[in-house]
């Protein structure tokens, strides 16, 4: 049941933080996501204060370093459709966004050991799927879907 109304909580901060975003700068909106996301998480992963000690430095390192790497495959993806934009930069920028996606990968994996020295392995697992159910819930709030989210851990 505790789980159950921390889900809604969090679906209603994000319906709130969603409506919110529209009517406040960009920043601010992005901040009030974040932390209705890392909130998401620390309900879900129930960390002792030792692990969240260990935990949130390296996941905000890992956070920080992703969203660069997803900040520049943006940038180049929004080049590419500009349509002055010659093939040979295309073709160049695909390449990019290939070797963008690898560091991605890259990096999930040394994150993930790293998550692991401070976490059990169905905490990092948790992690996972929490960061998936919080972008599932904001793309379907961002859609007027109002599904109503699972009521136990998977």
């Amino acid at each position: 049941m505790k789980r159950l109304i921390v889900l809604f909580t969090c679906l209603a901060f994000v319906a709130h933080f969603t409506t919110m975003a529209q009517e406040e700068p960009q920043h601010k909106g992005r901040e009030k996501l974040k932390a209705a996301r890392l909130g998401l998480i620390t309900n879900r992963l129930n960390l002792t204060e030792e692990q969240a000690k260990g935990f949130w430095p390296v996941f905000n390192d890992y956070d920080a370093k992703r969203s660069e790497l997803r900040k520049s495959v943006r940038q180049i993806t929004a080049e590419s459709r500009n349509l002055t934009t010659s093939d040979d930069r295309i073709a160049t920028n695909l390449k990019e966004i290939l070797n963008l996606k690898q560091k991605e990968v890259d990096l999930e994996k040394e994150y993930q050991a790293k998550f692991l020295k401070v976490l059990n392995v169905r905490q990092v697992s948790e992690l996972y799927k929490t960061e998936q159910l919080f972008n599932q819930m904001l793309v379907n709030r961002l859609r007027g879907e109002r599904k109503e989210p699972p009521h136990t851990k998977e």
